[in-house]
């Protein structure tokens, strides 16, 4: 890999998206931050070196998509790899969840990937192996109480996944998700200071018997963004610790 490959990634200023820039950057790449949080996203860049540099966007203003493409598009003039990072929680029970709480966490999940990716495709499509990774979760095939609105979202991002992964491939753009289980991030910390995520019982149903680190989920979507998965598009590969497949309930 050589500093023309680009990676762009939302949520790039911290957690999973950050320690994916990371690894893109490791490996001879250069890579995009875009973040909501500007200030916070220049601080990771110049953490990364020259080879990175920080971007303003807001996936929930289609506007705003627009505007950080168009300068992607002037500086970098291709994308090579895509990560869709950005993301909220909001958890209440289903049944006090207010319309903005459901709405606000679909809108920045779901249609804010769907905007970045429909942003993005004529950039990665000029790179000739151009491929997004989608953030799915643990949550995308699983019940889970007082999440209705992160379960719909990560449910219908591995629905997006398999359609992009369809209607892409004959421009050469490979479409994947990765599902992590708990990650050890900034945003779980938040989660976790609040009270409304009890590391004990994830960690007992995890058959590994811990949270991940960011940089393990960053090898998975490193692997998904490069060529070396090169005939795998419309797949989500769960990067769950076993999470998702424990049956130990005997």
């Amino acid at each position: 890999m050589n500093r023309e490959n680009v990676m762009a990634v939302t949520g790039g200023a911290s957690g999973i998206g950050f320690a994916s820039a990371s690894k893109w950057v490791e490996q001879g790449g250069s890579a995009v931050l875009l973040d909501y949080d500007l200030a916070a996203a220049q601080r990771a860049s110049q953490d990364l070196g020259p080879a990175a540099r920080a971007l303003y966007i807001d996936v929930a203003d289609a506007q705003s998509v627009v505007q950080a493409f168009a300068d992607l598009a002037a500086k970098e003039q291709r994308i090579d790899a895509l990560v869709n990072s950005a993301g909220i929680a909001r958890p209440a029970p289903s049944s006090e969840m207010t319309e903005d709480e459901f709405g606000s966490v679909m809108d920045i999940h779901v249609n804010g990937t769907f905007r970045v990716c429909q942003a993005a495709r004529k950039l990665l499509s000029a790179s000739g192996r151009g491929s997004i990774v989608n953030l799915a979760s643990v949550a995308a095939i699983a019940g889970m109480p007082g999440r209705a609105n992160y379960t719909a979202a990560k449910s219908a991002i591995a629905g997006l996944t398999r359609t992009l992964a369809v209607e892409w491939a004959p421009e050469g753009i490979r479409v994947n998700a990765v599902g992590p289980g708990y990650v050890r991030t900034p945003f779980t910390d938040v989660l976790i200071g609040q009270g409304k995520l009890r590391t004990d019982g994830i960690e007992a149903r995890t058959p590994l018997g811990r949270f991940a680190q960011p940089e393990e989920i960053a090898n998975v979507i490193h692997f998904l963004a490069t060529t070396d998965s090169s005939y795998v598009t419309g797949h989500l590969l769960m990067a769950d610790g076993g999470l998702t497949v424990q049956g130990d309930w005997y």
